[in-house]
């Protein structure tokens, strides 16, 4: 077979499943993220989510028998809804990030690189493959930037000429040793908005990410959160798009290809309060279908009672009673503890009083302290 006009119809077969980026690379090892990660272990910037063996995110004969080259995918999302709605005093509102509207964007890649998948190895007897979307080993970026999918920004995201970098990855590897495209060219320049915008100084420097204090990260872990965080999340429940929303490359982005993905309003931005009784399969039944689900309710629910802390809504004082009197959870218990405080008044004291008599965890003892003195002196 001619590898080169079968790479011609695997690109014109892609368009029509609803990929809407391909590219192709080598499967040489990644030499240049290697040296970047090992940096990043080297200063403790590494999240924890990734797979921890650095060899096998970097080489790809590790992970496949003779590897040949490396299909790369993206498929564009929406970065505004089309039908809105907005949070009041008495009806906050929280916001899960642009990655998480819609159905869970694995499940809809791994589709797509399954139907890929199909085509191919029908098309071409002899063809092996090997998907793979974000929770492989191999890294995403690294495999679109060499494809030619986009160049990586300063923000650490892929960044396209077509979709700015509201697009999500997914590769593949195989034996059929294709033509490799041509990476395009970083044009970032000068412009440092992303880094200057980062709410935590995530961002260390231009495509330099310490990943422990990006708010994506954040949000998605389950203890409590360090103090000079919980402000700075604002009303974040999963993710954050800071980089991407200031990035010049995004304006007048807005894609809406795709029905799986595009945001129900009331899953994408819900009311706050209610998310502090959710039982867990209410949860599933709300969330389940969406990424921002992955790690559970609880980082969740965490997220909403700092937000209320954020907006200082007062009306969520008799949840966040039932929550620190009642959840069994210390984090919970703790962050409402924190969030009582923020939101101070007479009616927050006496609750804060009265569970410091009957609590029994040393760490939500101290959050309720600390509440105690937040409240205090704002009433002084």
């Amino acid at each position: 077979m001619d590898v080169q006009q079968f790479k011609q119809e695997i690109i014109a077969y892609s368009k029509t499943i609803g990929i809407d980026k391909i590219g192709f690379t080598t499967a040489a090892p990644f030499l240049t993220l290697k040296s970047r990660l090992l940096r990043q272990q080297e200063l403790n910037y590494q999240s924890g989510f990734e797979e921890p063996d650095i060899e096998k995110r970097t080489n790809p004969a590790l992970l496949f028998h003779e590897p040949a080259s490396i299909i790369s995918i993206a498929v564009a999302y929406p970065s505004k809804m089309t039908e809105h709605v907005r949070g009041k005093k008495g009806e906050r509102r929280g916001l899960f990030s642009k990655s998480s509207w819609g159905n869970d964007y694995h499940v809809v890649l791994k589709y797509r690189l399954q139907k890929l998948a199909d085509f191919i190895t029908v098309n071409y007897s002899e063809a092996r493959v090997k998907s793979m979307v974000d929770t492989g080993e191999l890294s995403d970026r690294a495999v679109a930037e060499r494809a030619g999918i986009g160049w990586s920004g300063k923000n650490c995201s892929i960044i396209t000429p077509e979709f700015g970098s509201y697009v999500y990855l997914g590769e593949m590897i195989t034996n059929i040793p294709f033509e490799p495209d041509t990476p395009i060219e970083d044009m970032c320049g000068s412009c440092n908005k992303c880094v200057e915008a980062c709410p935590t100084g995530a961002l260390v420097q231009g495509g330099q990410i310490n990943a422990k204090a990006c708010i994506s990260y954040l949000t998605q872990t389950k203890d409590s959160l360090p103090e000079e965080y919980r402000s700075v999340i604002g009303n974040r429940l999963y993710g954050c798009d800071t980089c991407q929303m200031v990035c010049p490359y995004n304006k007048g982005m807005d894609f809406h290809f795709h029905e799986e993905l595009e945001p129900d309003p009331e899953t994408a931005k819900p009311l706050l309060q209610p998310l502090l009784s959710m039982s867990n399969r209410e949860f599933k039944e709300r969330f389940g279908h969406t990424a921002g689900s992955w790690r559970g309710k609880k980082p969740i629910q965490r997220n909403a009672i700092l937000a209320l802390g954020h907006f200082k809504e007062a009306s969520a004082i008799p949840d966040l009673k039932m929550v620190i009197e009642k959840d069994p959870r210390p984090v919970i218990r703790g962050t409402a503890a924190w969030t009582l405080g923020k939101i101070g008044g007479s009616e927050a004291l006496t609750i804060l009083r009265k569970v410091l008599e009957t609590e029994t965890d040393d760490y939500v003892l101290e959050e309720i302290q600390r509440a105690l003195s937040i409240a205090s002196d704002a009433v002084n």
